[in-house]
């Protein structure tokens, strides 16, 4: 499934706009810290535009609760990390904040009936069958949501949506007679599965890895010392507790962006004094560390660690691998709320693994390549006559009624077969099984279900649109990340 996800994320992505509904419901989920540039009230600017961190967040909420839903539940963070939905969060913005730049340019506004009208068609506001206004403020904060923040979002979705009712992308009856003709199409095959197999023996895996040992190597390791400051728990009195309050009361706010009384506040700001104070004594430790004036009772640990023995993350890894035995020392590094302060102490190259290291890993890059090769030679040639099973005539509607593939080998099959210009040949499948066929017949269906073809020309034109659009937008408005890590 992860594999299939992978491979077709692009369609899986929202290319166009974000959603405002997308966000209520959806529930939030956070990745962590990252450092900001100058810029640390935006996470990038597009044109005229700035994304700003709360928008970056709220994104990837409602993109992992998609994949949440798609995977049944089965999504984690990990997973996460995997399918890049941070990268995929911020694609999303910028391609909205393109489109938002191009619709100022047009002098596009929304007013304020427009709102109140697209709110009022929102049905997850309603109660008793008309919008409500304290639902809508419920359902809001509930979602982390306060009404200024939804109505910026939703203002935007509809400014994009005016815009492009001025760019109409409609199909022709050309289009749609084209459209009827290629789907109308249907053949008579003979067919028949080939598995292909080759010999994974140890032998030919060795001789295979003999020939590509530097391509086999153990992972680069570092060797550190470091010390941890786990989080500090002081008492402060109540003089320091307001002070710092006043000084910072925007830090404390409730869900609905109103900020919270001292009283309500007071374990938030305690917290927010021992994280600063936490960072303070970590600086002040990595200082001394520095100056090898550590005092006694900090006791120093040491580990090795590399890509696949790594007990910390893989950020910390990356910044441990930007040392230098010159330059050894990194600042205080956070995880898990407990900071670390790493200096290098030695740098073990990569080498080549043994035969019996490597074989787990080299096996299946061997069957691989030995199949890749024995398809390439095979689709040089022509299709050697062979028994193979028939099937009534197919379109590429027709899965089902090819009984020795399953439902995703016979889909792969006919979008290929349906494309070929050969009347025999050899078809390589993703999975690595080869099937061939032979045409026997061909004719056109009377398809009188025509109902689709609009929308599906139009889809198509408007996926081309679109995409030549988004380039245009690229060149036209400057793009600047100033978010760290993605």
């Amino acid at each position: 499934m992860i594999t299939w996800m992978q491979r077709h994320k692009k369609w899986l992505i929202i290319t166009i706009w974000i959603s405002t509904i997308a966000f209520v419901g959806a529930g939030f989920v956070g990745w962590g810290q990252y450092s900001y540039g100058d810029k640390a009230g935006a996470v990038a600017k597009v044109g005229n535009v700035e994304i700003s961190m709360g928008e970056l967040q709220k994104g990837y909420s409602n993109l992992y609760s998609q994949y949440a839903q798609m995977f049944q539940g089965n999504f984690d963070k990990e997973k996460a990390k995997q399918f890049g939905l941070q990268k995929q969060a911020l694609n999303q913005l910028i391609q909205q904040a393109l489109l938002l730049n191009l619709a100022k340019s047009y002098d596009l506004k929304v007013s304020d009936e427009e709102l109140i009208a697209k709110l009022k068609t929102q049905t997850y506001f309603f109660k008793d069958g008309v919008f409500d206004k304290e639902i809508y403020k419920q359902v809001l904060s509930q979602n982390r949501l306060n009404t200024k923040e939804y109505e910026e979002t939703l203002r935007k979705d509809i400014l994009i949506q005016k815009m492009f009712k001025l760019l109409p992308v409609e199909a022709s009856e050309n289009e749609k007679n084209i459209l009827k003709t290629l789907v109308s199409i249907s053949d008579k095959i003979q067919y028949d599965l080939l598995e292909l197999k080759v010999d994974s023996s140890e032998d030919m895996v060795r001789k295979y890895w003999e020939a590509h040992k530097n391509q086999f190597l153990t992972d680069k390791s570092y060797e550190v010392a470091y010390i941890v400051q786990e989080q500090l728990k002081n008492e402060y009195d109540d003089n320091k507790i307001s002070e710092y309050y006043q000084e910072n009361k925007t830090h404390f706010k409730a869900e609905d962006g109103k900020i919270l009384p001292l009283k309500e506040a007071k374990d938030k700001v305690i917290k927010e004094l021992n994280t600063k104070a936490t960072k303070d004594k970590a600086l002040r430790t990595y200082i001394a560390f520095k100056k090898d004036r550590l005092d006694n009772n900090i006791k120093i640990k040491h580990d090795k660690i590399s890509k696949s023995n790594n007990k910390f993350d893989n950020k910390t890894l990356t910044k441990i691998s930007k040392l230098s035995i010159t330059s050894p020392f990194a600042k205080p590094i956070l995880i898990d709320d407990v900071y670390y302060t790493f200096k290098l102490v030695k740098v073990i190259p990569a080498t080549p693994k043994s035969f019996e290291e490597a074989k787990e890993e080299a096996t299946p890059l061997f069957v691989k390549e030995a199949r890749d090769g024995t398809i390439a030679q095979l689709l040089t040639q022509p299709v050697k006559k062979f028994k193979g099973t028939l099937t009534p005539f197919i379109t590429t509607k027709d899965a089902d009624k090819l009984t020795l593939l399953t439902k995703e080998e016979a889909d792969e099959f006919l979008q290929k077969l349906f494309t070929s210009k050969q009347k025999s040949a050899y078809i390589p499948l993703a999975n690595g099984k080869v099937v061939m066929y032979n045409i026997l017949e061909q004719k056109l269906l009377t398809n009188k279900d025509e109902s689709n073809h609009t929308e599906m020309i139009t889809k198509i034109k408007m996926d081309l649109f679109n995409s030549g659009l988004m380039k245009k937008l690229q060149n036209k408005y400057q793009t600047e990340i100033f978010i760290q890590g993605l």
